[in-house]
């Protein structure tokens, strides 16, 4: 597996989607005729969307087919893109267009020398429309390659309002906040927390903003590239202020062992689902879809969020995940695959998507009014509005050996430290080792 999915689902039916490989979408219907630019030409586009996600891109692919004339057919190729994408190029059928889900199988491509660099169009839209911090992530060696088309905020804290007032708790704005009024949650007879320890990624995430929070972005940058141990004093501090929440029982539901045996999905049922058993869950965006698909929560009413605060006087973090457009070169269509990517790139793209659900886009250019609800159009501003200091998922920028299987690496090490917090600086060693090992591979 390279790495989980679900960090990457925006907003609706997170848990409906299919995480093996699904089949293809059919193409679009061509709506313009013979007087569209690329009418008579098909565009492929492969990515790891299905189900709604799936249904909901096609529409924006659609609209491409009104604008162009192209039609266009989608392939879903479940997680591992990187082993799909590959074996369609050796066997001469690659897509012309691949959404990438994480920077590092993005470098992964480019160095293959897979990639077309995109064109002057497209490179002065996001130049124009987006944070800086975007093409970066988009960028290998000087070239840009990749557009975030889609993108999810990694920095939100999903709770039940009923659970917070009859606590008489309001939500937090600094961490040291949040833990007091988890235990006073948990005096009113909930936990305060449901943190889904079974599956390694959402620790990950529950480490990368308290470290960008206490250590900055700076560091933040290096330990992702690994110029920096993770035997760093920053490390080893951020890994004790995260062991602080994990050995207190009364923050946690079930303590540390029923956490382990709590995956995503569960950690959202036991906030939002028939039988509460916690007050509050940390994660993306994507947990509104959760709460409103499979419990039927009105987002905003019964379901909703605050920003992961700011740990111990830091800048209060946005840590994002996102799908990035990039065009092969082995595409049987790659010129059409390049005017597909310069279309992904404006507002008009996006708001098609935003107005369907499920979706948030980095482009500064999108109005927010296109967004369907209040909750939704405050995470995109927080996005938006983060500029150049937002930072992608640390875990989705590692080799997929430390930062994205199951039961080896990161995952593994957190899960280990969730059970027994009682050493970080033994855990710090152990995260070097896995790292250095890794990132030599």
């Amino acid at each position: 597996m390279m790495r989980r999915r679900t960090t990457l689902l925006t907003g609706c039916t997170a848990l409906a989607l299919a995480f093996g490989a699904t089949a293809c979408g059919g193409d679009s219907v061509s709506a313009g005729g013979g007087d569209k630019a690329l009418s008579g030409q098909t565009v492929t586009v492969a990515g790891v969307w299905s189900g709604s996600e799936q249904k909901n891109f096609q529409k924006v692919l659609d609209a491409f087919t009104a604008k162009t004339g192209a039609k266009t057919q989608f392939v879903s190729t479940g997680d591992n893109v990187s082993t799909v994408v590959g074996s369609k190029i050796e066997g001469g059928n690659a897509p012309d267009v691949v959404m990438v889900p994480q920077v590092g199988v993005l470098q992964q491509f480019a160095k293959k020398g897979w990639l077309t660099p995109l064109s002057k169009t497209a490179r002065q839209t996001i130049t124009a429309d987006y944070a800086p911090v975007w093409r970066t992530y988009g960028s290998v060696d000087g070239s840009l390659y990749g557009l975030y088309f889609k993108a999810a905020h990694k920095s939100t804290v999903w709770y039940s309002p009923d659970a917070l007032t009859q606590a008489g708790v309001k939500p937090p704005t600094t961490y040291d906040e949040m833990l007091k009024a988890g235990h006073t949650v948990s005096d009113s007879g909930l936990a305060a927390f449901s943190v889904a320890g079974q599956d390694g990624w959402t620790l990950t995430d529950w480490f990368e903003n308290i470290y960008l929070s206490q250590a900055g972005p700076d560091k933040y940058d290096a330990l992702a590239a690994h110029k920096l141990k993770w035997t760093d004093p920053s490390v080893v501090e951020a890994l004790t202020t995260l062991g602080k929440l994990f050995k207190d029982k009364q923050l946690i539901a079930g303590g540390q062992k029923e956490a382990l045996n709590t995956d995503f999905p569960g950690s959202v049922e036991k906030v939002f689902g028939p039988k509460p058993e916690a007050g509050m869950v940390y994660e993306g965006d994507f947990v509104a879809g959760v709460a409103h698909d499979q419990y039927q929560k009105a987002i905003g009413k019964d379901a909703d969020f605050f920003p992961f605060p700011p740990v111990a006087g830091g800048t209060a973090p946005v840590v994002s995940g996102g799908d990035a457009a990039v065009v092969l070169k082995d595409g049987k269509n790659s010129k059409a695959g390049m005017k597909l990517l310069e279309y992904l790139a404006t507002p008009e793209a996006a708001a098609v998507w935003a107005k369907a659900g499920g979706f948030l886009s980095p482009n500064k250019k999108l109005s927010l009014d296109a967004y369907g609800d209040d909750v939704t159009r405050a995470i995109a501003k927080s996005l938006v509005s983060a500029g150049d200091t937002v930072r992608f998922d640390m875990s989705d920028q590692a080799p997929a050996s430390f930062g994205g299987t199951k039961g080896t690496g990161e995952w593994k090490l957190l899960q280990d430290f969730l059970r027994d917090p009682s050493d970080p600086k033994a855990t710090a060693a152990k995260l070097e080792s896995a790292a250095a090992k890794a990132y030599q591979d």
